[in-house]
């Protein structure tokens, strides 16, 4: 469980590497991709209103405004670390003891991503761009105390259908 304290309160030792990193990638979206965007939008609640399915319905519809309200504004500067004794991203907290395994993605430009993979249930996997940080330092220091996973080598997933489809 992660300890939600602010940066000064918490006990988190000295901080070894740290920079700050966006909340979540602002795309440039063309005027195209809203009308795509739009037809499949319109597409999956007509299908769900005409199974009768309205909590799909009314998942489509939130999916939408979060879109809406994501793109009308700006992602907020998060404060990441990598201290003596944990990880720190935002407002929280993570003890080494925590975090169960990480791996780093290094593709520039395209993907330069540590993942870390904690025992909190809400936030399972934590994302952090590297930006134009050196990760063999990163990895180095990490591996003191984390194990690392060596068999991913990829992004998730998840995480690559978002950038592709420009969704986070």
């Amino acid at each position: 469980m992660s300890v939600n304290l602010s940066r000064e309160d918490a006990n988190t030792g000295e901080v070894v590497f740290s920079w700050s990193v966006t909340e979540y990638n602002q795309h440039e979206r063309s005027s195209r991709w809203y009308l795509v965007m739009g037809l499949i939008g319109a597409a999956l609640l007509l299908f769900s209103i005409i199974s009768g399915n309205y909590l799909f319905a009314l998942i489509v519809v939130l999916f939408g405004i979060i879109l809406f309200l994501q793109d009308t504004q700006a992602p907020l500067e998060v404060f990441f670390a990598i201290t003596e004794a944990g990880i720190v991203v935002g407002d929280s907290y993570y003890p080494f003891k925590e975090v169960t395994k990480y791996w780093i993605v290094y593709n520039p430009p395209e993907v330069k991503n540590i993942y870390f993979v904690t025992n909190n249930l809400l936030k399972h996997r934590l994302q952090v761009p590297l930006l134009d940080i050196d990760p063999l330092p990163v990895r180095d220091y990490l591996n003191q105390f984390i194990l690392e996973d060596v068999d991913q080598e990829e992004e998730p997933l998840s995480d690559r259908l978002g950038r592709v489809f420009k969704l986070h």
